[in-house]
């Protein structure tokens, strides 16, 4: 049965459906030998030989999923073109090829999944599925109420150059230090932009010290030291699909 390209490459673990999109636009993808570009072309998965960066692709025989309490200075990127620590450096340990579940920063710590199932990873990041991010930041400066209103109703941030209006979040003041004049909030969003809390902090006026994710929906990265993983459980993995398709839109 033919199936399209890029759904066949997340299904093999290579990355998410659009991400996978973006490598076949980029050329690093073979069928039959042959560079496809083509966004919409199909394949036998039986008969055609797919090949990523010249190594042929394979459906994933053992699914894995892992949630890891990523450290700053790490990029979540499979191959980083300034040769920087990936996070993949720090599960070197698990045998089946994992990516990473969407992004983090480099100089973002917190909660990061990596999977090697392409649906999986489809229904975790896209937008439409709403899986909420609980991100913990340090600003500068006293946050106001005012504030915390405007965040949770939504601030205009530039995205690749436009302007864009972010989703409505939740929001609270943590803890206000007027010595030190530094705030310390918990932000809850169910989209990724690029950069997005910094950009929503600095839509505020105020200048982010420290970003830290502490949950991606109900899985929490507190008992879990900075740079440690561990396996989810299958109640775990059927909860985040459970809640991604009670919130399909």
């Amino acid at each position: 049965m033919e199936e399209r390209l890029q759904k066949f490459l997340a299904e093999c673990g290579i990355a998410s459906r659009r991400k996978c999109e973006e490598l076949i636009e980029q050329g690093l993808v073979k069928v039959n030998g042959k560079v496809v570009t083509e966004l919409g072309t199909k394949i036998n998965p039986e008969k055609d030989i797919v090949e990523y960066n010249g190594k042929k692709v394979q459906k994933v025989t053992k699914k894995v999923y892992i949630l890891l309490n990523k450290p700053i200075g790490y990029v979540t990127t499979v191959k980083d073109q300034f040769d920087r620590d990936s996070v993949l450096d720090l599960v070197r340990d698990v045998k089946e090829r994992i990516v990473p579940v969407g992004r983090l920063d480099m100089y973002t710590s917190g909660a990061l999944i990596l999977s090697n199932d392409g649906e999986f990873i489809n229904k975790v990041t896209h937008p439409s599925n709403e899986i909420e991010k609980t991100y913990n930041v340090t600003v500068v400066g006293k946050v106001t109420n005012e504030d915390i209103t405007n965040l949770e109703n939504g601030v205009q941030i530039k995205v690749e150059g436009e302007n864009y209006t972010t989703q409505k979040a939740k929001a609270k003041i943590l803890k206000i230090d007027e010595e030190k004049n530094l705030s310390r909030i918990q932000i809850i969003i169910h989209e990724g932009k690029n950069r997005e809390i910094r950009k929503m902090c600095e839509a505020i006026g105020k200048k982010v010290l420290a970003l830290h994710r502490s949950k991606i929906a109900n899985l929490s990265v507190k008992d879990l030291r900075l740079g440690k993983w561990r396996y989810l459980t299958q109640n775990e993995v059927d909860e985040i699909l459970n809640l991604a398709k009670a919130n399909k839109k």
